[in-house]
């Protein structure tokens, strides 16, 4: 049976920051979530676009061309070869849409980077309780 999922209500159950979890594909890429604070560190990803979306809080997108902020609603795509560096000074509930080839920090490897067997680990259930007539 199809299950709808709350983007928000995933990313909030994540106990690790800077660790996004996949809950959907899309074609060649994939839906990710994650909790976030503090920075990840300046990287880029040369060949793929990153869209970010801020399901809650506050996250902020230093580039070379200046920084961008996001709030609650607010979404950015960093396009492809942009060096960036994400931040957010409380924590953040955010939603990626990344193509399947994306390095989590490009080819910068950090303490924060994850690799894709780990973004795949699996996420809480997110079945609705609401009984519908």
């Amino acid at each position: 049976m199809p299950e709808a999922l709350s983007p928000r209500g995933i990313a909030a159950s994540l106990t690790e920051h800077w660790s996004p979890r996949v809950i959907a594909e899309l074609d060649q890429s994939y839906v990710k979530v994650a909790k976030v604070q503090g920075t990840i560190g300046w990287h880029s990803h040369e060949s793929e676009d990153e869209l970010f979306v801020v399901l809650k809080g506050c996250l902020r997108i230093d580039m070379e061309a200046g920084p961008v902020v996001l709030n609650e609603g607010d979404l950015f795509v960093v396009p492809a070869g942009t060096r960036h560096n994400p931040s957010a000074p409380d924590e953040c509930l955010i939603m990626l849409i990344e193509r399947k080839s994306t390095l989590h920090t490009g080819t910068v490897v950090n303490e924060k980077t994850r690799t894709l067997a780990e973004q795949l680990r699996p996420v809480p259930s997110n079945a609705c309780s609401r009984e519908f007539d």
